[in-house]
């Protein structure tokens, strides 16, 4: 009877220490990740204003004023640049010293004349904004 009554503690232990460790998990997807993060935090909300103007100055012409791409550069809203595939160190990459076709037909992308990588800061801010409303994480 003992064995059986300690087993059991160590399956009710368990299933408690799995329930603990998979709220911690959602918690941090949702304040991470998930659709809490960015937006909702006020300094979030100015970097991604402040991203939205920088992006309208240095990206629009070529991705799109929507994010939805030109015939001159792919969407920002699409799958291939969510954040497990082009990371943000992607994006400063790409500012500062262009992008060779890889993804696209579009030809290659020349460095950003003029952007400073506080600006491209915040246009990563208001990019993976965007990139969240429309689903992608």
């Amino acid at each position: 009877m003992k064995k059986t009554l300690g087993a059991n503690r160590w399956v009710i232990w368990l299933a408690g220490a799995m329930v603990v460790v998979g709220l911690s998990m959602i918690a941090g997807h949702l304040m991470m990740g998930g659709r809490f993060m960015g937006a909702g935090m006020p300094h979030d909300r100015e970097l991604s204003r402040q991203g939205r103007v920088a992006y309208g100055e240095y990206c629009a012409s070529c991705h799109g004023a929507d994010l939805r791409g030109t015939p001159q550069g792919p969407p920002f809203l699409h799958k291939v640049y969510e954040p497990s595939h082009h990371g943000d160190e992607a994006f400063y990459r790409a500012a500062a010293k262009g992008v060779h076709a890889h993804h696209w037909r579009f030809g290659d992308m020349p460095p950003v004349a003029g952007v400073s990588r506080d600006e491209v800061s915040a246009i990563i801010a208001y990019v993976r904004e965007q990139q969240r409303r429309h689903g992608i994480h």
